[in-house]
């Protein structure tokens, strides 16, 4: 991608990361937002192992890693909805701008529009 790419990108998009105590968790999680229309697209990947401290304690996990493509309007609701529904008592949410290419910008614009259509041009 070039520079130009990145400046003709039609949307700002948002890359949002969460982890999951179990791959079926995950998949659950990555069909929701997608269904909802609050993800384009939810990759998969794992098992990480992850080592933390809670409560005082050093603790390891094994997970998978949700990484969630949006855009800037439905990050907030995307986030909102990884936080209602997951297991963990304080699950990590991470959020990024990104850039891409314009068409997989617009690819994601329409996934995720609230209106519903896919496929059709967002300038209107």
């Amino acid at each position: 991608m070039t520079p130009q790419d990145v400046e003709r990108s039609p949307a700002v998009l948002v890359e949002i990361l969460t982890t999951c105590p179990s791959e079926e968790a995950a998949a659950a999680l990555a069909a929701r937002l997608v269904r909802e229309r609050l993800a384009a697209c939810v990759q998969i990947d794992g098992p990480v192992r992850s080592t933390y401290m809670w409560k005082g304690s050093i603790e390891t996990a094994t997970e998978w890693r949700c990484t969630c493509k949006t855009t800037a309007a439905r990050a907030a609701a995307c986030v909102a909805t990884i936080a209602a529904c997951h297991p963990y008592e304080t699950p990590e949410i991470i959020t990024k701008p990104i850039t891409a290419s314009p068409a997989y910008a617009t690819w994601v614009s329409e996934s995720v529009a609230e209106d519903g259509v896919h496929g059709r041009a967002t300038s209107e």
